[in-house]
């Protein structure tokens, strides 16, 4: 096994993706330009990559498939981190084929692969062990989503893995947890959505529970399981130590439902299904406006919520006991519905959202991905950047997850073909000889 590698903040083999798109803050929160004067030489101006991120330095492994592991893994990689992406060689991870695909190759994958390295590799092989381990001894994290036992059995298990660094930090993600009655069972995002509680609480009140038509409990494990990645590398500054995080998607949908356990602890209470409206607030619901757009409409503050009704012509309500507060608006939402859909039926969109906007009241347009694309104010964000790509040309996909003021985040590519950079790993990074690269592919190790 080789010794561990220096980790600079970019690697000689990722010199070559496109150096796409870096995320800047506003104007106004940037720090002062650098932009070249006008006696800088020529070359001053021409484009260049992106600065590192705060993360450049790390290494991350993602051996994880589907959406919750390999998420969390972008999420580090659009800050900087170096994440190489490990797949089966003949098995590539499932999202590749999921959803819509352009020419034969998968969109959702542009997505999720970006500003990941691709490398195929047999786990389950003596000599990919091997090749895992080296690569190992040079990282700081590995990310993987297998079942409880299987890393083990492949003799990769958080000992092994320790022995060859004792620095890494595993991120262990799967659908119930290392331990208990459940942690053998296939466990996928839409049954945490289940197990939660989320949908018990989803739905019209006479109808059955729903879930979300999108992997809802994968995008917030991965949120929770990148936060967690970084607690876990703060704690190693302490004495270089790694440790193991273990996370169960059933965990993080739980913590998002906010006080629903204490509720019931303390009072016995479970809130029952009341589609679009809350339990805690009124009015709060989607409206259709005259010309047959939908709005959402919030007034989860008392203040709001009056603005809302003197906007629509009913100021008598807001002299009523009730209307203090949120959970009293929410037992009258019946009569506060009426009054405010009522208003918003007789009037276009664009006169809806004007007078709102005067009124200093909530409201958003109900928006499908055509009008999100087009939304003034995500443009405005950034929200939705255009990616080169070298089999589709150009992708637009949403760009990085927030801005930061001095080292924001960057899209350097979109995802990589299946195992497009395996030699140029294992070689660059490993040192490993043609010849040995040649023998590992002859036996389908890689």
């Amino acid at each position: 096994m080789s010794a561990p590698l220096p980790r600079p903040g970019s690697h000689h083999f990722t010199e070559t993706r496109h150096a796409v798109h870096q995320r800047q803050p506003p104007p106004e929160s940037r720090p002062p330009s650098t932009a070249p004067t006008p006696d800088s030489p020529p070359e001053a101006a021409a484009p260049s990559a992106p600065a590192p991120g705060p993360l450049a330095g790390l290494r991350v492994l993602d051996l994880a498939t589907l959406f919750a592991g390999p998420l969390a893994a972008t999420l580090l990689g659009d800050f900087g981190a170096e994440v190489i992406k490990i797949e089966h060689p003949r098995r590539p991870d499932p999202s590749r084929g999921h959803g819509p695909a352009k020419d034969g190759v998968g969109l959702w994958w542009k997505l999720l692969g970006r500003n990941k390295q691709t490398v195929t590799l047999d786990l389950a092989a003596p000599d990919g062990r091997d090749v895992l381990l080296e690569l190992a001894a040079t990282a700081d994290v590995v990310i993987e989503n297998f079942r409880p036992g299987t890393l083990e059995k492949w003799g990769l298990g958080p000992a092994e893995l320790a022995a060859a660094n004792p620095g890494l930090v595993l991120a262990r993600i799967t659908g119930f947890g290392q331990f208990g009655p459940y942690a053998h069972r296939p466990g996928f995002g839409t049954l945490a959505e289940a197990m939660s509680g989320f949908a018990a609480l989803t739905g019209e009140p006479d109808g059955p529970p729903m879930l979300p038509p999108f992997g809802l409990a994968d995008s917030v494990t991965a949120l929770t399981a990148a936060y967690a990645v970084m607690a876990a590398l703060r704690g190693r500054e302490a004495d270089g130590r790694g440790q193991v995080v273990d996370l169960a998607i059933i965990e993080p949908m739980l913590t998002v439902l906010g006080p629903h356990p204490v509720w019931y602890d303390q009072l016995g209470h479970v809130q029952p299904r009341t589609g679009n409206r809350s339990a805690n607030s009124a009015p709060r619901n989607t409206y259709r406006t005259a010309d047959g757009a939908w709005l959402a409409v919030s007034a989860a503050t008392a203040s709001v919520a009056e603005r809302v009704l003197r906007l629509v012509g009913r100021p008598e309500f807001v002299r009523e006991p009730w209307f203090a507060t949120g959970s009293g608006r929410a037992r009258h939402a019946d009569e506060l519905d009426a009054a405010v859909g009522g208003w918003i039926a007789r009037h276009d969109r664009d006169e809806v959202v004007a007078a709102f906007e005067r009124a200093e009241a909530a409201v958003a347009p109900v928006c499908d991905i055509r009008a999100v694309m087009d939304n003034e104010q995500y443009r405005a964000l950034g929200s939705i950047t255009e990616v080169p790509d070298d089999e589709l040309g150009t992708v637009r996909m949403q760009n990085v997850l927030f801005r930061l003021s001095v080292t924001p985040g960057a899209i350097r590519w979109a995802g990589r073909p299946h195992g497009a950079d395996t030699d140029a790993v294992l070689s660059g990074l490993l040192g490993l000889s043609a010849a040995r690269i040649a023998a590992l592919r002859a036996d389908g190790v890689v």
